[in-house]
């Protein structure tokens, strides 16, 4: 059954809603919004299946993303000596990120692939490196080098979702779930790769599943400068096979332990009685079943930081030269930058516009807004304003961004009020601004109810589909 109702009764409806499916349209001005869910009293995870089950009862699996940069120290060392004017690019040659050469007691830190192909490992010593291969090359490491590109690859997520735990100087785990903007979650793992090699000249492997350990182990497969997957459907094929040293977490004092019980796969100790592993292992061995079969709740562990801008891109799947259809997709990416930026209860001051050209040609514009806000309106506004100044006509676009900074703490805004606006208008002007704020929350609060994908704003109807990447 379908109902038409407004937005004032819209919390009642779900409210009421506890144990049966409902389905029902709500007509408020500038959205159309569909919902359809299964409404339940409590969070709840199902470890079999691996999926989050939010308040309303909605199965929604979680969006993972491993990030893991392919040789960090010697790939940063490289793009560092490349700057400063070397004609040798390290990553080419037998070369090794390695302790004082002059002591035997050095050991490796990183290593190229042709000193990998010499049989070099990391944590081998100096001098063992040096005898596989006499030509080799070694260079010292530099931390504060690491450090800055280390922050330069956070900066860059940073663009895709708040929800990021640095694992490791050269590691992250993003948090995607509801930050795909109507696109995959593959897609954003390959749009991620692209755009660290092109923007920061390093190269990442990128794990896409729908947990950390998943994530995880799909980002260590074939390397340097791949995309992988490691659905639950492909647990069998993809994980199962290898040798049982690679699964995650397992330290090296109880592979041999394993052998001996004829477990040399991980697919074996997924077959292995559950209970057996626990008696011998203690819970690390209930542990290390779940693993195996690739059940992992763990949550990704961020810091949360208040901002100092927020934004996000679309690289589209076609080039667009129509200023109508560019504006329809800004209105898409202000909807997601202004939903985030009211979930860090922040205001924004400037709002700037990113295009880039099918010759890769990027040009940016910004402007300070009237006053700081959160709006979508006020800052699709502006941001229109800015793609009609910057936009040359018929110039095909490959990718459009939108960014706000000068960011203020939601506390210290302070309305600024004309000293030319009469008390009526001013009057007239609060009250609209607070009719968008209830209406912005409104929308949010849906949002986190039923899915960013449940609520579609009137004027990006036509773009949805153009926009969401096919699989």
């Amino acid at each position: 059954m379908q109902y038409k109702v407004h937005s004032l009764v819209a919390k009642n409806l779900i409210k009421k809603c506890s144990t049966f499916r409902v389905h029902f349209n709500i007509n408020i001005p500038c959205f159309i919004v569909t919902i359809k869910t299964l409404c339940t009293k409590k969070s709840r995870i199902d470890k079999n299946k691996q999926k989050f089950y939010n308040k309303t009862g909605d199965n929604m699996k979680r969006q993972i993303l491993h990030v893991d940069v392919n040789n960090a120290f010697l790939s940063w060392t490289a793009i560092d000596m490349l700057k400063k004017g070397s004609k040798i690019d390290i990553r080419e040659i037998p070369a090794i990120i390695g302790g004082d050469e002059s002591k035997r007691s050095g050991i490796v830190l990183a290593k190229s692939m042709k000193a990998k192909e010499c049989g070099i490992k990391t944590a081998d010593t100096i001098y063992q490196a040096k005898m596989k291969c006499p030509g080799l090359q070694i260079f010292s490491s530099n931390f504060q080098i690491y450090k800055e590109n280390s922050n330069k690859l956070y900066k860059l997520l940073l663009e895709y979702t708040d929800k990021i735990e640095r694992f490791s100087i050269d590691e992250c785990f993003l948090d995607m779930t509801h930050y795909l903007m109507n696109d995959t979650l593959l897609n954003k793992g390959k749009e991620i790769n692209k755009r660290v090699k092109e923007e920061l000249g390093f190269t990442v492997n990128v794990g896409v599943a729908h947990n950390k350990l998943l994530a995880k182990m799909a980002s260590d497969f074939t390397k340097p400068d791949r995309v992988h997957t490691l659905w639950e459907e492909e647990i069998p094929t993809k994980m199962w096979p290898l040798p049982i040293s690679e699964l995650f977490m397992l330290g090296k004092k109880t592979v041999p332990k394993l052998y001996n019980m004829q477990i040399k796969t991980i697919g074996d100790l997924a077959q292995t009685n559950k209970e057996t592993l626990s008696k011998k292992f203690g819970k690390h061995g209930t542990m290390m079943w779940e693993y195996a079969n690739g059940i992992d709740n763990s949550e990704v562990k961020y810091k949360p930081e208040k901002p100092k801008g927020i934004g996000n891109s679309i690289t589209l799947p076609q080039d667009i030269s129509e200023i109508e259809k560019l504006q329809e997709i800004l209105l898409s990416i202000s909807d997601q930058v202004a939903y985030r930026l009211r979930k860090e209860k922040m205001y924004a001051n400037v709002v700037n516009v990113q295009l880039r050209t099918k010759n890769f040609l990027d040009t940016s514009h910004q402007k300070k807004l009237p006053e700081p806000t959160a709006s979508t309106k006020e800052i699709y506004t502006v941001a229109k304003q800015i793609l009609q100044e910057m936009y040359r006509k018929g110039t095909p676009i490959r990718l459009i961004g939108l960014r706000v900074d000068n960011l203020t703490d939601k506390e210290k805004r302070q309305e600024q009020i004309s000293l030319f606006d009469n008390l009526e208008n001013t009057n007239k002007n609060k009250e609209n601004k607070e009719k968008q704020k209830r209406l912005d929350e409104t929308i949010d609060k849906l949002k986190e109810k039923y899915g960013n994908n449940l609520i579609t704003r009137a004027g990006k109807m036509q773009v949805e589909d153009f926009v969401k990447f096919k699989k």
